[in-house]
């Protein structure tokens, strides 16, 4: 590990040096990709020049124990020491974890898409839950937020929803999302007061850009027509909606929110660059199975991750064993908590299979 380190270091000094040349700014390209490298070791750097001090700190501490007199100087160097070892601990943990394999679309925005599933009317209210839920976090993260489709019901749910959410390292906290979310309550449909279980599913895929996918426009066919709904701001009066058809994948997309037909083209071009990147993303998953189960859910869209229980306050996370009593702060938002504990559970499974690899 500390071989590596210590490459590290003298790749992140080398990046200074080249980003210090006289007209570097001029090549846009290797300057963007000479600052992301720089942005990515930085976090890296900072922690092994903090654990390389106290390395050195324990050294003159034990030093001064050996050679001084001083009952008082004496005492400061242990002091010094305890600290110096306690942090060592702490730092030699998080170099492990910023070592980890870094998931290449962490830093891409996300596509969401989250679709009714059992439950009828209910399942749709709930979906539109979510779908606020999801739109909250991202405003409390100063993340921007556009529809992309909804199909609406008279009773203010959601048979489905897509939306995309442009924030920096919104895919690297929004990948464990993806899955089947379960509401356990009193439907306001329901007369009998008795609790129903219905369920939704999210689908959180990276944006792809246009380098990741290459589309055959032969491949496609592009239909517009006039927005259709139950009002407010899905639906439209001008024929500018867009209906894309992928032949080779069956995939249709349909995009109605702006006002423009170009808007809405290319939020369904978007859209579908995503859907196609993630099938390929889950073929390799799928080659690596073993390494897939290790992870904390960030794929599987058949596994039920979570539990959202009214009548008890209640939020559980089958995954990693969370269970929350504050579901009107979760409801409204407030998912940060769930989301650092779901890191923190594939951190620590990453951790473990690398030391039974190692």
């Amino acid at each position: 590990m500390f071989d590596r380190l210590e490459d590290i270091l003298i790749r992140f000094e080398e990046l200074l040096s080249e980003l210090g040349e006289p007209g570097v700014a001029n090549d846009q390209a290797r300057f963007r990709k000479l600052m992301k490298e720089q942005s990515d070791l930085a976090p890296i750097v900072e922690a092994y020049q903090e654990y390389k001090k106290c390395k050195q700190n324990i050294e003159d501490s034990l030093t001064m124990l050996e050679e001084e007199s001083d009952e008082e100087l004496k005492e400061l160097a242990k002091e010094e020491l305890n600290d110096s070892k306690a942090k060592v601990e702490g730092l030699e943990n998080q170099l492990k974890i910023l070592l980890l394999p870094k998931d290449p679309n962490d830093d891409k925005n996300v596509i969401v898409e989250i679709r009714a599933g059992a439950g009828g009317d209910e399942a749709a209210l709930f979906a539109a839950e979510i779908y606020r839920m999801y739109v909250h976090f991202a405003e409390s993260r100063r993340w921007k937020v556009e529809l992309v489709e909804c199909e609406e019901i008279g009773i203010g749910g959601m048979k489905n929803v897509t939306f995309i959410i442009d924030g920096q390292g919104a895919y690297s906290v929004m990948k464990y999302e993806s899955g089947v979310h379960r509401v356990q309550r009193v439907p306001e449909t329901e007369s009998g007061g008795r609790i129903h279980t219905s369920t939704i599913t999210v689908a959180v895929m990276p944006e792809a850009e246009e380098v990741d996918v290459q589309i055959d426009e032969k491949e496609i066919r592009i239909d517009v027509m006039r927005a259709s709904g139950n009002g407010g701001q899905c639906v439209n009066t001008t024929d500018s909606a867009v209906r894309l058809t992928h032949y080779p994948t069956g995939i249709v997309i349909y995009s109605q929110t702006e006002k423009s037909q170009l808007q809405n083209k290319e939020k369904a071009f978007a859209l579908l660059r995503a859907k196609l990147y993630d099938l390929e993303c889950q073929k390799q998953h799928d080659a690596e199975a073993e390494a897939r189960r290790s992870q904390i859910g960030t794929g599987d869209r058949s596994e039920k991750i979570r539990t959202y229980n009214f009548p008890q306050g209640r939020v559980t996370d089958h995954r990693i064993g969370l269970t929350l009593y504050k579901l009107d702060k979760v409801i409204n938002g407030e998912i940060q908590e769930i989301v650092d504990a779901c890191i923190a559970a594939d951190q620590a499974a990453k951790l473990a299979n690398m030391g039974e690899s190692a």
